[in-house]
Formats: C-alpha cells, structure tokens, sequence
C-alpha cells in the first residue's frame, strides 16, 4: 500500500451508490488506508449536494445509475460549487456513453466496480492530488464507443473553442490529449516540467475546463489527434 500522499491530513471521501453492499464494502476499503476516511453516505444524488457542503470532502465516489437523481446529473451539480471536491465515478464497461458525459460534467475519471481494492484506495488517492484516472487506451475506447451523430458539428465547436490558445499551447493541449505526462510533453516539446504546468493551467483557465481529462475530450472533438475520425 502507498505512503500517505496528503502529509498530516487524511483525504475526506463522500460514498453515492444506492447498492447498500457496494456502499459497505468502499467503507471497508477506504478504512484500511491510514490516509483517507470515509466522510458520509447517500444512495442516490440528490443528497450529496448537501453532503459535499457540510463535510467539504475531497473526492466523492459515484455510481451513475441510481434512482432518483443520477450520478451525472450530480456530478455536474457538485463540480458547479465555490469549492468542488473531484469525483470519481463508478461504472461498468456496458456504461461507456454515460461515463463520458460524466467526464464532460468534470469528474476526474471512472473505475470498473471489479476493480482490485487496492487499485480503488490509490485512485482516491491520485484524483485528490488532481491527476485523472483514466489511461488514454481507455480514453481513446470510451470515446470511440459515442454515437456519431452531430460528430462534425461537435468538430467545429471543439475547434472554435480551441482557437483561443496561442500555439504552444495548442501544441500543449494536443500532447494532453494523446495522454501524455507533463515530463513526457516537456521532452518532447523541449519545454521545462514547470513551464508544461503553466501552460496546462492556462489551458483549462482560457476553456473553462476543470481538469486534463477534459481538455482530451475537447482536443478528440476536434480531430486533432492521429487517427480521430
């Protein structure tokens, strides 16, 4: 198991499922790590609002299909908070369409409900330090599966919101959506580590973006990368 990521304090998490057993095993899990605790519980979003409020948790993780309100309807209502803990969300692969909308409303990537426990708790751990959970094989699979129609159009949107970079961080963003570490896009743009972080916050500053997922999801609608259709 990882060291604590987080120094003295503990990263605050917010369990939404409305599978009482799911529920109780994510407890079990976040309770082996010394450095994560479980905040609160819902079973479906309408109350994680409320929740995310009282108890300013850093992650919440969340099942998309439940009754009531749904996990993407309230992922994009807690990403819309003053102070927006990430979220993390919870799926099937039989969910891919419903996982990118989640990603669109800003959650920070999706994790299999199989997934090995331990494979969870360092997740948690890595979107509270803002790093997305997604491989871009992944990435690439989630997107591939959307349906086609409006495709074009969303071509040009995605291209007109882009124009607002200047060229280096068009090159920047386009490095991002290829799934690229900041290490990896300094080597191969002959940039220092830090002046990637610079340039990636701009980045989601002038789009508007929450996190680099997003930016990847922008950079595939305007069939910017080798092999977008």
């Amino acid at each position: 198991m990882s060291e604590p990521q987080q120094g003295s304090r503990r990263i605050g998490v917010v369990i939404v499922d409305d599978d009482a057993l799911v529920r109780v095993g994510l407890v079990m899990m976040m309770g082996g790590a010394p450095d994560i605790r479980v905040l609160a519980e819902a079973e479906d979003g309408a109350g994680v609002l409320a929740l995310a409020e009282e108890h300013d948790p850093d992650v919440v993780l969340m099942d998309i299909r439940m009754p009531g309100v749904d996990g993407l309807t309230a992922t994009g209502r807690l990403r819309a908070l003053p102070r927006p803990p990430e979220v993390l969300v919870l799926t099937t692969f039989d969910a891919d369409e419903h996982v990118l909308r989640a990603l669109r409303a800003g959650a920070a990537g999706f994790l299999l409900k199989d997934t090995p426990p331990d494979e969870i708790v360092e997740s948690v751990r890595r979107v509270a330090r803002g790093l997305p959970v997604l491989s871009p094989s992944v990435t690439r699979r989630l997107i591939d599966r959307v349906a086609s129609t409006g495709h074009d159009q969303r071509a040009v949107r995605a291209r007109e919101r882009l124009a607002v970079l200047n060229t280096r961080e068009a090159e920047v963003a386009v490095a991002v959506g290829e799934g690229r570490s900041n290490a990896d896009i300094a080597a191969t743009l002959f940039l220092s580590v830090p002046t990637v972080k610079t340039h990636v916050s701009n980045i989601l500053t002038k789009l508007d973006l929450n996190n680099r997922v997003q930016v990847a999801l922008l950079v595939h609608d305007a069939q910017l990368l080798d092999g977008a259709e």
